[in-house]
């Protein structure tokens, strides 16, 4: 049996990035267990909830550009092989911009780049296009054709049960803290005492990672609280679904959307950093404040809506690095433990990327990208990817 020789690696965490961490290591061929405690994309995860964006524009960042566009192909042909085409919906997505913002000319200039098919829409063009969003005049926008909405929950457990299909080994199981006073990890112990030796562990644990690892992790991961609203449209009315509305990002208001994907409603998030959260206790009742935002936003931006119900309410985490970028790095004292996450609200998309640089770091080894190592996490957030 693999669990008495010890499996090639254990992952904790079925969240995206350890589904793809998973996925990838056993496609590679490794003995993988897989681990989480509360299940895979479970409610309280920042992988959970029905819906996530996957964009290709990150401004100049071009290696998120990259691991993007990298990672919708392998999205779509997990999907094709499941049967469950559906989980990617191509509505498109559009940045609104106003005049002299540099994020939105810096995308393009990726674009070219990189090789992402997009369009410069001008402020008239905006509004004959999508005559149900409120423009101001010195509105533009740039639109990923190509680009659109990962269903979130059901695309994690998609890849878990693939993985499972090719062999990795998953469990709901609840982990105790590691011990720090070691080289090597010879073993996971779970919260009931079963021991799970291994040659390498991979905590791709979300908002859980700085309780795992307090003295690494501590002060360098940030859960932050984030409300998300469904708003219901207009009986019989289509502007408000795909292809009629795109996915939408407004970089002035820091607002995002998405379009009626079904049934459920205008999907409406401020992405601004909520307040300091415990991902296993906080409330996930919307608040009064973020619900008169979201309303006051949505009159404002979609005038049909003015008066629209409020159909669904949902509140996750992010869980955030310093400054946005990812957390992929070894533990400073135990070698053959490897931290994964800092997700920090834009990391679902990049599931794919994310495994497949991981596993070959975990069997192969490598230099890790400075931008991902521990080293650069500090203990004061400034935020600088978007």
């Amino acid at each position: 049996m693999a669990q008495q020789r010890g499996y090639d690696a254990i992952v904790i965490g079925a969240g995206v990035f350890g589904a793809w961490t998973a996925y990838f290591l056993r496609k590679s061929g490794a003995s993988v267990l897989l681990l989480d405690a509360y299940g895979a994309a479970n409610a309280r995860a920042s992988s959970g909830g029905e819906s996530r964006i996957i964009r290709m524009g990150y401004g100049a960042d071009e290696v998120y550009t990259r691991w993007s566009t990298n990672a919708l192909p392998k999205w779509k042909e997990l999907f094709a092989q499941a049967g469950r085409p559906e989980l990617f919906q191509q509505t498109g997505v559009l940045w609104i911009a106003h005049a002299g913002e540099r994020y939105a000319a810096d995308t393009m200039a990726t674009f070219e780049r990189v090789g992402v098919r997009f369009e410069k829409l001008a402020s008239a063009q905006l509004r004959e296009r999508y005559p149900q969003i409120y423009f101001e005049d010195d509105c533009w926008g740039v639109f990923e054709p190509d680009s659109g909405v990962l269903m979130a929950r059901r695309a994690v457990q998609t890849v878990v049960e693939h993985t499972e299909g090719e062999g990795t080994r998953y469990r709901c199981e609840a982990v105790r803290q590691p011990e720090g006073n070691q080289q090597r990890l010879k073993e996971i112990i779970a919260a009931d005492g079963e021991r799970f030796p291994a040659a390498n562990f991979v905590f791709a644990c979300g908002a859980w990672l700085p309780k795992l690892f307090p003295d690494v992790l501590g002060s360098r991961i940030f859960p932050s609280r984030q409300e998300v609203f469904y708003f219901g449209v207009p009986p019989g009315d289509s502007l408000f679904s795909a292809p009629s509305m795109p996915t939408w990002l407004k970089l002035k208001d820091e607002f995002y959307g998405m379009p009626d994907i079904e049934n459920r409603g205008l999907k409406i998030a401020h992405d601004r950093h909520g307040v300091a959260v415990d991902p296993d206790t906080q409330s996930r009742a919307p608040t009064v404040e973020a619900l008169t935002l979201a309303k006051e936003y949505v009159a404002r931006r979609f005038p049909a809506l003015r008066d629209a119900p409020v159909v669904e309410t949902r509140v996750c985490q992010y869980e955030n690095t310093s400054n946005g970028d990812f957390l992929i790095d070894r533990h400073p004292a135990i070698e053959n433990v490897w931290m994964v996450g800092g997700g920090s609200g834009h990391g679902f998309k990049h599931g794919p990327s994310v495994g497949k640089y991981v596993a070959a770091r975990v069997l192969n080894g490598g230099a890790v990208e400075p931008r991902f190592s521990l080293a650069t996490k500090q203990v004061v957030q400034k935020r600088a990817v978007f």
